[in-house]
C-alpha cells in the first residue's frame, strides 16, 4: 500500500494572497518536516515564488494551468518524480474543491486547508451571487480564512457581513484579519446556537435546521446520544440504507439558483409508509458511525417518532 501523503491546501481567488502566504510558510524553518515537498500551483498571479528564500531544500514546483492535468494518474506521477513526502497546493479560485477531491490519489490526505481573501474585494465578491458561491465553496472546507489588506474592512459593519458570510459556510472556520504592517486581528464575534443542547429533547426551530445541520456535521460528537426534534421533508432514497429514509430540508447556500437538499440518514421501521416530500416532525436519537452515504463516519439518526406536520412559512432554510 502506498505511503500516506499529507496535503496542505491553500485556496482563494487570484491576487488574494495565497502565494505570499505559502512563500512565508516556506521561509519558516518550523515547516521543514525533513520530507521533500511537491508544490503544485494551479494559477499564477503577479507574485512569484522566491525559492532562494525557502528555509529548506527539496521543493519541486510544478504549474498546472489546465484542470485536465488534475487527475490521479498525473498527480501520482508528479509525486513519484519529485520523491515528495508531502504536497502543498495553491488551488485555482475558480475551480470547485470537489473537483480536487474527486481527483486526488487515494493516498493523498488533506491535512489542512487555509483560505485567503483580499479585503479590498471581499465584500464585492460576497454580494455577487456567482462569486459568493465560489467563496463559500472554499470557506466550507477551510479551518482558517485570512482577510489580508484588512484596512479595507476595519469597521463593525464590514466585519459583521464577513462573519455572516463565513458562518453561512462553516461554524468552525476561524477568521483572521491581516494588516499592511503585519499585525493580525482575530474575529471574536460570538456564535450562540439557537437551541438548548442541554435540554432533554433538543428542539430545532423550523428556521434553524440549516444551522443545526452545519453544526452537527462540524461537531457530531457533541450530539451523540442526544434526542432531537425537528421539522423536515421526507426523502426516500436507496442511499439511506436498510429500513431508513433521509429527513431533511432544502437549503440555500447563497442564492435561489444554489439550493440543495440536506439531511441525515434515519432508521425507521415505518419508513415505507412515508410519502416522498411529505412534511414530518421527527424525534430521533443521534449517533455517529459509518454510513455509506458519507463513505465514512457521520451523524446517523434513529427515529423515536415520525409524525405528520404542516409545511412551514419558509420552506427553504439557510446555514446562518
Amino acid at each position: 500500500m502506498a505511503n500516506e501523503i499529507p496535503v496542505y491546501l491553500f485556496v482563494g481567488f487570484l491576487e488574494s494572497g495565497k502565494t505570499k502566504f505559502i512563500q512565508e510558510t516556506f521561509e519558516d524553518p518550523n515547516f521543514d518536516s525533513g520530507d521533500k515537498t511537491l508544490l503544485l500551483v494551479c494559477e499564477e498571479g503577479e507574485e512569484e515564488y522566491n525559492e532562494k528564500k525557502f528555509a529548506f531544500p527539496g521543493v519541486t514546483l510544478k504549474v498546472l494551468e489546465d484542470k485536465a492535468e488534475l487527475n490521479p494518474q498525473n498527480l501520482a506521477r508528479l509525486e513519484k518524480e519529485s520523491g515528495a513526502g508531502r504536497v502543498v497546493i495553491e488551488y485555482n479560485g475558480m475551480w470547485l474543491l470537489q473537483d480536487l477531491a474527486n481527483n486526488l490519489p487515494e493516498n493523498w490526505i488533506v491535512y489542512q486547508c487555509i483560505a485567503t481573501a483580499d479585503g479590498t474585494t471581499a465584500l464585492t465578491y460576497a454580494r455577487d451571487n456567482s462569486m459568493r458561491s465560489l467563496l463559500l465553496d472554499k470557506i466550507a472546507r477551510s479551518e482558517l480564512i485570512v482577510f489580508n489588506r484588512a484596512e479595507a474592512v476595519n469597521n463593525d459593519a464590514a466585519r459583521q457581513e464577513l462573519h455572516k458570510l463565513v458562518r453561512q459556510a462553516s461554524r468552525k472556520c476561524d477568521i483572521a484579519y491581516e494588516f499592511a504592517d503585519g499585525s493580525v486581528a482575530y474575529d471574536d464575534i460570538p456564535d450562540p446556537l439557537p437551541f438548548d443542547l442541554n435540554a432533554p429533547i433538543v428542539e430545532i426551530g423550523a428556521d434553524d435546521f440549516g444551522i443545526w445541520y452545519m453544526d452537527c456535521q462540524d461537531e457530531p460528537q457533541k450530539y451523540v446520544g442526544k434526542t432531537v426534534r425537528f421539522l423536515a421533508q421526507v426523502c426516500q432514497t436507496n442511499r439511506a440504507g436498510k429500513n431508513s429514509f433521509v429527513p431533511g430540508r432544502f437549503a440555500m447556500t447563497c442564492c435561489v439558483q444554489d439550493i440543495q437538499f440536506v439531511g441525515f440518514p434515519c432508521s425507521y421501521d415505518g419508513y415505507k409508509a412515508l410519502e416522498q416530500r411529505a412534511w414530518v416532525t421527527v424525534t430521533a436519537k443521534v449517533n455517529y458511525k459509518f454510513h455509506n452515504i458519507y463513505r465514512g463516519k457521520g451523524p446517523v439518526l434513529t427515529a423515536i417518532s415520525v409524525e405528520p406536520a404542516e409545511k412551514p412559512q419558509n420552506d427553504v432554510v439557510t446555514f446562518s
